[in-house]
């Protein structure tokens, strides 16, 4: 018997628990970086979600294969779980790593924005049922965000402090976080796949 993709997920999730717990430290955050290392792949997951959705929604509508809806519609449910429950993960960076919450920050805010509209849009999806369009809203919303996050300013927030160090450990250490997190995303749509049947 094959286990389900939500029996997956939640085997995911719980290896990416352990996993983050055994993250390297770093010299001025220490062993609180952990968080940081999880709030940045839990990010990266929802945008390879949403661009995934929006993509896959593109091409549904240029081939005109009503699959490749679901799937957009899957995607972008599940880029939106991660999207959304990225924010209490950053805040608890923030407090951890900042002592406060500082919630002027404007990605912060531009990610609770776009948290409360993508609730609503996938509520209304839902309750439109229809998939062509799930693959329109995705191609629109991901559009919206990807060029938000571009003109949005940074006061606290690093830009990519990964990926301009010279740390191999902590960059090895993220990108195998960050695997773990699109596989649980991958078994996540699988399950939201298999329920819109």
């Amino acid at each position: 018997m094959r286990a389900s993709p939500l029996l997956w997920f939640l085997i995911l999730l719980l290896s990416i628990s352990v996993f983050t717990t055994l993250g390297p430290a770093e010299k001025t955050l220490g062993a609180n970086v952990r968080v940081v290392y999880l709030h940045g792949a839990w990010v990266w997951t929802a945008l390879a979600c949403f661009v995934t959705a929006a993509g896959t929604g593109l091409v549904g509508l240029l081939t005109r294969r009503p699959a490749l809806h679901y799937w957009s519609r899957a995607l972008g449910r599940v880029g939106l779980f991660f999207w959304v429950s990225y924010l209490p993960i950053s805040l608890w960076a923030m407090q951890t790593n900042w002592n406060g919450l500082f919630l002027a920050e404007p990605r912060w805010r531009l990610g609770l924005i776009f948290a409360i509209g993508g609730l609503l849009l996938q509520i209304g999806l839902s309750l439109l049922d229809s998939p062509v369009l799930a693959s329109v809203s995705n191609l629109v919303y991901t559009s919206i965000l990807l060029f938000a996050l571009g003109s949005t300013d940074q006061v606290m927030h690093p830009s990519s402090p990964i990926f301009t160090s010279d740390a191999w450990r902590i960059q090895m250490f993220f990108i195998g976080l960050l695997a773990l997190s699109l596989l649980a995303a991958w078994q996540l749509a699988r399950w939201g796949r298999q329920m819109d049947r």
